[in-house]
């Protein structure tokens, strides 16, 4: 089947077959590697990207469902030559570590963000909930996206 639909801004049209999933034409035919296959079952949250703004595992996203919607990668949330809020409160607090899960827990904080301004702790652990990190131990996550979202402090920043 051929699908039409936007990625980044970038209008897109693909013959598909009917059992793609939508991590794997974006990573293996469009070839934006920031989308991480982790799991590939929906439990890491590494494959996370937005579908018309809302934050979906792209591993388990029947990649026919975007025909006619908006994509968002990890590569598309800011400028090329710019980080978006989150991206950069992210380096700032020191919330990447190996990287693997990073451009997920970003889509998923991102989103989170759009739909809910000012998010307290408890709301922004159950945003990431979806999103494994075996590295960072989820307080510099967390403080990133206070951050953000203009909550965060100098205090909770690294050295």
């Amino acid at each position: 089947m051929r699908i039409d639909f936007r990625i980044n801004g970038i209008d897109q049209s693909l013959q598909l077959s009917g059992d793609e999933m939508l991590v794997n034409v974006i990573r293996e035919r469009l070839e934006l590697r920031g989308t991480k296959i982790g799991c590939g079952n929906g439990e890491c949250g590494a494959c996370t990207v937005h579908v018309d703004g809302e934050a979906v595992c792209s591993c388990l996203y029947p990649a026919h469902r975007v025909a006619g919607r908006s994509v968002t990668t990890i590569e598309g949330l800011a400028p090329a030559t710019a980080l978006s809020p989150v991206q950069a409160a992210f380096v700032r607090h020191g919330a990447v570590q190996c990287g693997f899960c990073t451009g997920g827990m970003i889509m998923s904080a991102s989103a989170l963000l759009a739909q809910n301004a000012k998010p307290s702790e408890a709301e922004i652990s159950h945003a990431l909930a979806g999103n494994i990190c075996r590295c960072t131990g989820y307080r510099q996550i967390i403080n990133a996206v206070l951050d953000a979202s203009g909550q965060g402090n100098a205090d909770s920043e690294r050295p």
